[in-house]
């Protein structure tokens, strides 16, 4: 399935089927993400239960600490 992620074009795996599946990924796993899904914020409780489906639009910020 082809997704589009922070502007790029990104070919999941099948069994990549919800938006956890995503973040399981090791291109995607981070302690700290926040996801914009086809213009919506979502919460990370929703992450389990957001389905993808071909040609959705992800934007992913990763939040890191620092001093």
């Amino acid at each position: 399935m082809m997704l589009t992620i922070n502007g790029r074009v990104f070919s999941a795996p099948e069994d990549c089927r919800y938006m956890a599946d995503l973040l399981a990924l090791p291109e995607w796993r981070r302690a700290m993400v926040i996801v914009e899904f086809n213009g919506t914020v979502l919460n990370s409780r929703q992450y389990a239960e957001t389905a993808l489906t071909e040609g959705d639009r992800i934007e992913m910020i990763h939040v890191v600490g620092g001093g």
